[in-house]
């Protein structure tokens, strides 16, 4: 992977392959984020777009003191999804349709019903995700799609470090006690 600060320096300076690499390095996960929050293939793609083309054509207002680029870019990111979501008032995100199309497939050792009820348990989880409020959804999708860290999911999101902390603890225990009433409601028409 060429450096990264040498790609910006390079495309501050008007090299326009430097700001194709950057594009190409950081389009897929500009995506996937996108498609996490907003859950529509159209819409992800309207949104990475905006995102990435913004970023590129404000390089100069980057500063590798304050973050770090991909902080910067996924904070762009986080902030398009939402204009997008509030243009177009969508009610909840399917995340379903994103973790299907980006899972792994299973090992061939499980055989078709272990693998029907892992694809279940993961439905059930991905559901279970959808009924969170939007805050508390985009700060489990930064905390364990994007891998960031409280202080990246603060800066990305305008919030102070707590608050991020606050909404993944909160989006945690909404997710434990929405799954044991999933499991305790299926444990009950099983048993009838």
């Amino acid at each position: 992977m060429p450096n990264l600060e040498r790609l910006i320096e390079r495309w501050r300076a008007g090299d326009e392959k430097a700001a194709e690499a950057l594009y190409n390095i950081h389009q897929i996960k500009v995506y996937r984020l996108s498609f996490g929050l907003l859950g529509n293939k159209e819409d992800a793609e309207e949104a990475a777009q905006e995102a990435l083309t913004y970023a590129l054509l404000h390089i100069q207002d980057f500063d590798a003191r304050r973050s770090k680029f991909t902080t910067w870019l996924h904070m762009i990111t986080v902030s398009r999804c939402r204009d997008l979501f509030r243009k177009k008032r969508l009610p909840t995100l399917s995340f379903s349709a994103w973790f299907n199309r980006n899972r792994v497939p299973s090992p061939p050792e499980f055989s078709p019903e272990q693998r029907a009820m892992q694809s279940e348990k993961r439905d059930m989880i991905w559901e279970a995700v959808l009924e969170l409020s939007p805050a508390l959804r985009e700060a489990i999708v930064l905390r364990h799609w994007g891998e960031h860290t409280y202080k990246e999911i603060a800066d990305i999101v305008g919030c102070p470090l707590r608050t991020a902390q606050s909404r993944v603890r909160l989006a945690y225990q909404y997710l434990e006690k929405s799954l044991d009433k999933v499991a305790q409601e299926r444990f009950a028409e099983e048993a009838i």
